[in-house]
């Protein structure tokens, strides 16, 4: 058996801050651009809608070599190594040399939020990736994008790819109506803000229970709290009929649990959803 390929650490880029912009009560918009102009290019040239990049916080109190890169700071014992949050880019802009990363914040509290509320032009942000997965399919009849404020920036990205005409439902649950964003494409929108405030944690699962399917094939892409997420991944296959092909689905946090304690769960999650799957296929033989 030969041996198996050594699993290398993703590439590190340097980004510096350019700018900041509050564009709602609790969301920070960071704008910065790679230090090296033309590493722009693997960032803009990511087929993904969701394209997404992991970014790396150093440890306070740990010297890490530099130029800093990912696979020289996992030679350090493992309890030094840098801490890493996963962010949808909201944009690309090649022509400016800039990626735009939203972040949600909720005071002092967490590692990231704190991080971007303290940001100015200058900051340095290390970035990992990009990654994705889901590009909207142009043969559908129509789209459903639903999520909370951590799938929002991969649903801007989304609808400005939507093509001309094309009928997309959108579902967003925000907080409140203080934390709505304009969001704009080419597309046929139908666009529902659900408030979690007022409406409640299952806000967003009732809305898409709810919601009058229109004929034809859909294309789904379904992102946000992992309890909610599983509740829409059984409405949606069990109930809607939809398939695996139609239907991009995740949890991309948990209530209750920071990044790290969810990715300890986040496996055992996908373990059950996948046996669940496999005895749902003989019914659709």
């Amino acid at each position: 058996m030969p041996d198996r390929p050594e699993r290398r650490a993703p590439r590190t880029t340097k980004l510096v801050v350019r700018r900041t912009e509050w564009v709602t009560p609790h969301l920070i918009r960071i704008v910065a651009a790679p230090e090296e102009p033309t590493d722009v290019d693997r960032f803009a040239d990511s087929p993904h809608t969701d394209a997404y990049v992991k970014v790396v916080f150093r440890r306070p109190g740990v010297t890490y070599p530099e130029p800093f890169d990912m696979a020289t700071a996992r030679q350090l014992p493992r309890e030094q190594w840098p801490t890493l949050r996963t962010y949808t880019l909201r944009e690309v802009d090649r022509a400016a040399g800039e990626l735009v990363i939203d972040f949600v914040y909720h005071g002092d509290v967490g590692l990231a939020g704190p991080w971007a509320a303290a940001a100015e032009p200058g900051t340095e942000l290390l970035v990992l990736g990009p990654g994705g997965a889901y590009t909207p399919d142009p043969s559908a009849d129509w789209h459903l994008l639903v999520g909370d404020e951590s799938a929002l920036p991969a649903i801007a990205a989304t609808l400005a790819k939507i093509p001309a005409g094309a009928p997309v439902h959108a579902l967003v649950e925000v907080d409140d109506p203080a934390e709505e964003q304009k969001l704009s494409t080419a597309g046929d929108l139908r666009l529902s803000w659900v408030h979690r405030s007022t409406l409640g944690e299952d806000a967003l699962v009732d809305a898409v229970r709810e919601l009058e399917f229109p004929a034809g094939r859909v294309h789904a892409f379904v992102h946000g709290e992992a309890g909610s997420v599983r509740q829409l991944r059984r409405h949606l296959l069990d109930e809607r009929g939809l398939t695996l092909d139609q239907l991009s689905i995740s949890g991309y946090w948990r209530r209750g649990l920071d990044d790290e304690s969810y990715r300890e769960v986040k496996k055992s999650m996908a373990e059950a959803d996948a046996e669940a799957d496999a005895s749902r296929a003989p019914q659709r033989a």
